[in-house]
């Protein structure tokens, strides 16, 4: 087992190799702390799964069995989960396919989708490539769900729709916030007195810092919702993507709909990766999650010597910052980058001009998120304070 620290063992030089989109995007000056991509090691196990896979050339097509067996034994061991059926889940490409697949199966053209803003820009983007019209519900300010706001959504999505729908982030991208079972049950619900049917997005169940991760169909109440998993964020296995859409006891018609529909499946070294993630990484993963708390301390930290007036109220998940530095007064700038998170505008756009670090903006996850940007702190303690002190830097002298 590979038990060093998978945060710290890779340098600069050998991340600006890498020819992903984190790497590739902006000019080769400018630290991305964008893109929801970790700058680890690859877990040993995965590497010698991939690594043999290539070597006796099992590259054909693919049996995705073994991928949601794996999903269920990991579930069993972390969550205490162990009600993923084979009969009601679906391997599919990645997460967003698999949310895509389910809102098409559960809502019709011109139906409202409630989500959480600020929420992960794709909700949007997805929901409306659908046909579909999305109706926002904010967060509270203190970045839980807003019950008061969400039962206007649902009531909102009844009068407006035939079959509407309710789109989770569950932990919430980009907050971090970590969904309590009583808030779930809660809006389980809302859900089924208003008739929306919930779909969860559960690709960061694994990244929980403090707590315990709550798996949507686990609670009572969930029988008629779907929820979709991957070990792509936890492993950072993004390029090689595969995810299960799991179907509650009475979210059958959902499994039988994605039947008939073109759901594109996983790749095949896709489920050998998850698959010896989910089965053989576990030691790593416990490494990660210390490092993860660790470097979040750190960004504390950093942020109280470097950007004072940025406010961050530190999740329970996921290895991402949401920081507000409205209060930080910053003159306009603009990009010539592009991308769906890429900086175009606003703060953001501001970073990677006069910082040299690429963020996300807020602006793109929906109302609440300007004067917001999203940072990446899954990246070496060396990255991390270069990339503080930049932005301090930039606020210093824009201020004069």
């Amino acid at each position: 087992m590979n038990d060093h620290h998978p945060l710290s063992n890779v340098s600069l030089g050998d991340l600006r190799k890498r020819t992903s989109e984190k790497w590739r995007h902006y000019p080769a000056d400018v630290l991305p702390l964008w893109v929801a991509e970790m700058d680890v090691s690859l877990a040993e196990p995965i590497e010698r799964a991939l690594v043999d896979a290539a070597r006796t050339g099992d590259l054909g097509y693919p049996i995705a069995e073994r991928y949601v067996e794996a999903l269920a034994a990991f579930a069993a061991r972390h969550w205490k989960w162990s009600d993923i059926q084979p009969a009601r889940s679906r391997a599919v490409a990645n997460v967003m396919s698999g949310v895509a697949a389910a809102i098409a199966a559960l809502t019709e053209p011109g139906d409202s989708v409630v989500v959480n803003c600020p929420v992960y820009p794709p909700f949007y983007s997805y929901t409306a490539n659908s046909g579909r019209v999305v109706d926002e519900a904010p967060l509270g300010p203190d970045g839980r769900l807003d019950f008061d706001t969400l039962e206007a959504a649902f009531e909102r999505a009844q009068s407006r729709s035939r079959r509407p729908a309710y789109l989770l982030c569950n932990p919430h991208n980009p907050t971090g916030t970590l969904h309590r079972r009583d808030e779930l049950a809660r809006l389980l619900d809302l859900a089924d007195h208003y008739g929306l049917r919930v779909i969860a997005d559960e690709i960061h169940a694994p990244l929980v810092l403090r707590g315990a991760f709550t798996p949507l169909l686990s609670v009572d109440g969930a029988e008629r919702a779907v929820a979709v998993l991957s070990a792509s964020k936890a492993f950072n296995l993004a390029g090689a993507p595969a995810a299960v859409v799991v179907a509650g006891e009475g979210a059958t018609d959902v499994i039988d709909h994605l039947g008939h529909l073109v759901v594109p499946g996983p790749s095949h070294l896709g489920v050998i990766a998850q698959s010896a993630a989910l089965t053989d990484a576990d030691d790593w993963l416990d490494v990660l999650l210390g490092d993860l708390r660790a470097r979040q301390a750190l960004l504390v930290g950093l942020l109280a010597d470097n950007l004072p007036e940025a406010v961050y109220l530190p999740g329970d998940a996921t290895y991402l910052a949401w920081l507000d530095v409205g209060g930080l007064d910053l003159p306009a700038s603009g990009a010539s980058t592009r991308g769906e998170m890429a900086a175009t505008s606003g703060p953001a756009a501001f970073f990677v001009d006069h910082a040299r670090v690429a963020l996300s903006d807020g602006a793109a996850f929906g109302t609440g998120g300007s004067g917001h940007v999203r940072l990446n702190f899954a990246t070496t303690e060396s990255i991390l304070r270069d990339a503080l002190e930049r932005l301090g830097r930039s606020v210093h002298v824009a201020r004069g």
